[in-house]
């Protein structure tokens, strides 16, 4: 396989699993199946940047687009997009678009897609992830999310069992 497919399957890697916190130097090397400084050094020369600034853009922007639409807490937003640590993010953020995350809501919302509900943007994304247990090794750590769980069926309202022993008979309500 050439070079340039190689880097392509890697950074095919981040553009898809960009919000994965774990996303790290290694795993996006293994994808083009390089080591992570030989990886490293054929990225920046292909695309002029380098792999970890490739990434962070990627999810800057895709935190502009939640920050313009949907109706989340910059936390929430951080956690979303990838960042394990909000002043990080915050930093970043500013030094890629000049204002901090607030401010840069405050200035862009509306202009993107109507604001989505923040529950529905954290249910559609998979829930925040929350940090793994202290105790547990590497190997049986894994990314535990808040997600909501499945209500009961709804018991059937007055009056609707009525209609449906009618309709189960044939005879008009």
């Amino acid at each position: 396989m050439d070079r340039i497919r190689r880097l392509r399957l890697a950074k095919d890697a981040m553009d898809r699993d960009w919000a994965d916190p774990a996303l790290d130097l290694d795993a996006v090397a293994a994808h083009a199946g390089y080591s992570r400084y030989h990886f490293l050094r054929a990225f920046k020369e292909e695309y002029g940047e380098t792999p970890g600034r490739y990434l962070t853009h990627r999810r800057i922007e895709r935190a502009e687009e939640l920050l313009r639409s949907a109706d989340l807490t910059v936390t929430e937003i951080c956690t979303l997009v990838g960042f394990s640590s909000l002043g990080t993010f915050s930093a970043r953020f500013k030094a890629r678009t000049g204002l901090t995350p607030s401010e840069y809501r405050t200035e862009h919302v509306g202009r993107g897609a109507a604001l989505i509900p923040g529950c529905y943007a954290l249910l559609w994304a998979g829930g925040l992830r929350t940090a793994t247990p202290k105790t547990a090794t590497p190997k049986t750590a894994t990314s535990k999310t808040a997600t909501s769980k499945k209500r009961p069926a709804i018991a059937p309202a007055y009056g609707d069992e009525q209609e449906q022993q009618h309709r189960d008979k044939g005879a008009p309500p």
